[in-house]
């Protein structure tokens, strides 16, 4: 972790927000799930956010969840360090993303290298987390191991083909958005300037 003072005033009350979006129970689900996805002798980390970071912050647990995502042989991260150096460490986290990037997670879910080295937003990672889970889900091609119900299938595109002759029908129609003219009238209709009658 950096060395740096407390915080004051508005920046205080930002990071305080921040880390009221942290979910205990989650980091549970997804500390459980990293340990049976990869299938390895993964120490299992004391609860809570600073035990958390520490457990992932060297990067090597985030490399082998995301190569174990991939059948053998085409595993993205090839070389997983195993250094203490902060930038070697730092650039695993990266490489992570990227990773994930390509493994489907949308690049506004994806967390920044410092929000876990440094600890600013570990709600971010487990944002992170989620999606990767539930792109893995979603992809159902045989390397998720877990229990499906952890994670939201996403939506899959369903493109739809309609003939010329559907088209040209359709513009025949008045869709109901646009309201309807059926039992229209004037009947009860006052000139202008006249007050309205009511009995």
């Amino acid at each position: 972790m950096a060395n740096r003072g407390p915080s004051y005033g508005l920046s205080r009350e930002v990071q305080e927000k921040i880390e009221q979006k942290y979910d205990a129970d989650l980091e549970n689900k997804l500390v459980d799930w990293i340990i049976l996805q990869c299938a390895e002798d993964i120490e299992h980390p004391s609860p809570g956010r600073a035990h958390f970071q520490k457990w992932l912050m060297d990067g090597t647990v985030l490399c082998k969840l995301i190569n174990s995502l991939y059948p053998p042989g085409q595993e993205p991260i090839p070389k997983i360090s195993e250094s203490k150096m902060a930038f070697k460490q730092m650039e695993q986290i990266s490489q992570f993303l990227k990773a994930a990037e390509v493994y489907g997670v949308r690049t506004t879910d994806i967390f920044q290298t410092v929000d876990l080295w440094e600890g600013k937003d570990m709600a971010a990672v487990q944002r992170t987390l989620m999606a990767l889970g539930s792109v893995a889900v979603t992809k159902d091609d045989g390397c998720y191991r877990g229990e499906p119900s952890w994670f939201h299938r996403k939506a899959q595109q369903n493109r739809r083909g309609f003939s010329e002759e559907q088209l040209r029908q359709g513009q025949n129609v008045i869709g109901l958005q646009m309201g309807s003219n059926k039992g229209a009238s004037q009947a009860g209709m006052t000139g202008y300037g006249m007050p309205r009658q009511i009995m």
